[in-house]
C-alpha cells in the first residue's frame, strides 16, 4: 500500500528503489558503446554492426506488451529478479559467442530483459510513492539510468585497457545478476492487488488498450514524440559534427558534457514536475530538440555544436522520467501492467522511430536539411505534447477536487 504523503521520505526507500536501477545501469553504460565493436571483432561490417546495436531497441518493442502481461502475474519483485538474471544470460552469451548472429541473439534477449525491467520499475514506484512525490522519484530514478551511462563506459575503458573487449560483458553479467539479487530483497508491494485480480481473473492485453485506447492515442502519441525527439540526438548530431570537421574524440567530449548537464538536472525537473505540473517539463523536452535542431545548421565548429548539444540536454534533464510519470498519472488500477506494457511500447516506438527519421530525411535530402525538417516537425511535436499533458493535467486537477 502506498505510504500516506505526509509520513514519506524518499531516502527511506532510496535503496529498493534504485539501488537496482543503479548497479544495471552502470552494467548496460559499460556495455553500449563497445557493442558495435564487439560485432566488428566478430566479422561484422560497418552497416551489420550498426543493425546489432539497433537489435536492442528490437528485443524492446517485442517485450513490451508480453512483459506486462508476466508482471501482471508475478509481479514486479520478481520481474525484477528474473529479469536481471536473464540479462545476465544474454551478456555471457555476448562474452562466449563467435558469431555475429550469436551476439545478435544476445542483444535482442538483452533488450526483452531490459524493458522488463523497466516496466517493473515504474510498477513497483506507483505503490511505493505517494502521488505528491511521484515526479521526483521518478524522475530520480530516470537519472539513475544517466548515471549509469555515465559512470558504465569509464568502468568500461578501464576493464579494456586492463585485459580485453570481451571483460566488458562479464562485467554486465556480475552487475545484471547483483541488480537481480537487490531486486528479490525489496517488499512485494503489488501482492494485494495481484491476489484480487487472479480472483476476478487477469484482463487480457488488448480489452486493457481498448478500454484505455483514448489515453493511448493521445497521451500516448506525446510519449512517442518525447521519445523521438530524445533519441534524435544520437544520431543527428554525430553526424552533423564529422560533416563539419570535428574529430570523434571531440565529438565523444561533447556528448560526456551533454549527460552530466543531463544529470545536473534530473532532481530539479521532478520538483518542478510534482509542484508546476508535467506540461511545463515535457514541452521543453520537445522544444529543445527543435529549436537545436534548426540552430544546427549554423554551427560549424565544436563550440557551436556543443552549445547545441547543452541546450538538448537542459530539456532532456528536466524530463527525466516524465515519460515514466505520465504513465503513472494515467495507469488504471486494475490491468496496470498491461497498460504499463502498452505505454512502454509507446516510448520504444519513438525511441526507435528517432533514429530512423534522421536516416530517411538525411538520405534524400542534405544534411543541413535534414535539420531543418527535423526542427519543423519538432514544433508540430511540440504543440501536440503541449496541447494533451495540459488536457492530462485539467483532468487530473478535476478529479483530485472532487
Amino acid at each position: 500500500m502506498t505510504p500516506p504523503a505526509d509520513r514519506f521520505r524518499l531516502r527511506e526507500i532510496a535503496v529498493a528503489a534504485y539501488g537496482p536501477s543503479v548497479v544495471i545501469s552502470i552494467g548496460h553504460g559499460a556495455v553500449m558503446p563497445v557493442l558495435a565493436l564487439r560485432a566488428r571483432e566478430l566479422g561484422a561490417d560497418v552497416g551489420t554492426a550498426a543493425l546489432v546495436v539497433g537489435l536492442l531497441g528490437v528485443g524492446m518493442l517485442i517485450a513490451s506488451l508480453p512483459a506486462g502481461v508476466v508482471i501482471a502475474r508475478i509481479g514486479e519483485k520478481w520481474a525484477l529478479a528474473i529479469a536481471g538474471v536473464i540479462d545476465a544470460v544474454a551478456m555471457c552469451a555476448a562474452a562466449l559467442t563467435d558469431s555475429v548472429a550469436g551476439l545478435g541473439a544476445a542483444v535482442v534477449l538483452s533488450g526483452m530483459a531490459w524493458t522488463t525491467f523497466l516496466i517493473s520499475r515504474q510498477g513497483y514506484m506507483i505503490d511505493a510513492v505517494p502521488a505528491p512525490y511521484r515526479a521526483r522519484a521518478l524522475s530520480v530514478l530516470g537519472g539513475t539510468y544517466r548515471i549509469g551511462v555515465f559512470v558504465g563506459p569509464l568502468v568500461g575503458a578501464a576493464l579494456i585497457y586492463t585485459w580485453d573487449l570481451r571483460a566488458v560483458f562479464w562485467f554486465a553479467v556480475a552487475m545484471s545478476l547483483a541488480a537481480g539479487g537487490l531486486a528479490a530483497l525489496v517488499p512485494d508491494l503489488g501482492s494485494e492487488q495481484r491476489a484480487e485480480e487472479r480472483a476476478e481473473g487477469h484482463l487480457s492485453v488488448w480489452s486493457v488498450l481498448r478500454a484505455h485506447r483514448r489515453v493511448l492515442l493521445t497521451v500516448g502519441v506525446a510519449v512517442v514524440v518525447l521519445g523521438a525527439s530524445r533519441s534524435v540526438r544520437n544520431s543527428l548530431l554525430p553526424l552533423w559534427a564529422e560533416s563539419v570537421g570535428i574529430s570523434a574524440s571531440t565529438t565523444s567530449l561533447i556528448f560526456a558534457l551533454a549527460a552530466a548537464v543531463d544529470i545536473a538536472f534530473f532532481y530539479p525537473g521532478g520538483w518542478v514536475m510534482d509542484r508546476y505540473g508535467r506540461t511545463v517539463v515535457a514541452v521543453p523536452v520537445v522544444l529543445s530538440v527543435a529549436v537545436a535542431a534548426l540552430l544546427l545548421p549554423l554551427t560549424s565548429g565544436p563550440v557551436g555544436v556543443a552549445a547545441v548539444m547543452v541546450l538538448i540536454a537542459v530539456g532532456n534533464g528536466l524530463g527525466s522520467g516524465i515519460v515514466m510519470t505520465l504513465g503513472a498519472d494515467t495507469a488504471p488500477l486494475r490491468g496496470r501492467s498491461q497498460f504499463l506494457g502498452a505505454w512502454r511500447l509507446c516510448g520504444d516506438i519513438g525511441n526507435s522511430g528517432g533514429p530512423l527519421l534522421v536516416s530517411a530525411v538525411a538520405s534524400v535530402a542534405p544534411l543541413a536539411t535534414a535539420c531543418v525538417v527535423i526542427g519543423v516537425l519538432g514544433l508540430v511535436g511540440t504543440c501536440w505534447v503541449g496541447y494533451w499533458t495540459a488536457d492530462l493535467e485539467r483532468r487530473r486537477t478535476s478529479a483530485i477536487s472532487r
